[in-house]
């Protein structure tokens, strides 16, 4: 175990520069990664997390990742505030979001009640990743805005839009802006 936190490490090191981001993905380096996020120690946890973070900035390694079923690790960690790893699954899933194939991902992996949870009482970081994320999975989709609705979004995001960070704002106001759309939609089918 201490051989592959080590190895960890410096794959964490190793992928803050651009070009050494191509040839870790494409060295297969994810899976190992992922697998250490379940088995490692707190500080091999960290360390690998941060290594996929970095990795999946480069566009290649976000289906990677996926490929790897890194979402289904990340959504366990985000469910398990306790654990110490949502800030870091969080901010991995706010890159891959801007994935297609992360997007579909993270959609088809059930988010919107932890996602809405995470905006009503998470730190002002994750409040902002989990409404990057939110933004991204809503966006163009019926289905995940209404829900969203249904798992108290909008009350949440009111509130993230007067307390959150510049960005959660943004976002915020842009997902109450998709919701106001399907209640007027809702609303003109009903009538």
């Amino acid at each position: 175990m201490e051989a592959r936190e080590n190895a960890a490490a410096t794959l964490f090191s190793l992928s803050v520069l651009d070009e050494n981001k191509v040839a870790i993905g494409a060295a297969g380096a994810i899976p190992a990664l992922k697998k250490l996020l379940y088995e490692g120690t707190p500080r091999g946890k960290k360390d690998a997390a941060t290594a996929i973070f970095n990795l999946c900035i480069y566009q290649g390694n976000k289906a990677r990742a996926v490929k790897a079923g890194i979402v289904a690790a990340l959504i366990r960690f985000m469910k398990d505030a306790g654990g110490g790893m949502v800030d870091e699954a969080l901010a991995i899933m706010a890159i891959l979001a801007s994935h297609h194939e992360g997007r579909i991902a993270i959609t088809q992996a059930d988010p919107i009640p932890i996602l809405v949870e995470i905006i009503r009482t998470g730190s002002p970081r994750n409040r902002e990743n989990a409404a990057a994320v939110l933004w991204s999975v809503c966006t163009g989709d019926f289905l995940q805005l209404k829900l969203a609705k249904e798992h108290g979004a909008v009350e949440a995001l009111q509130g993230l839009s007067e307390n959150g960070t510049d960005r959660a704002k943004r976002k915020a106001g842009s997902i109450l802006e998709l919701l106001q759309r399907i209640e007027g939609e809702d609303s003109m089918q009903n009538s």
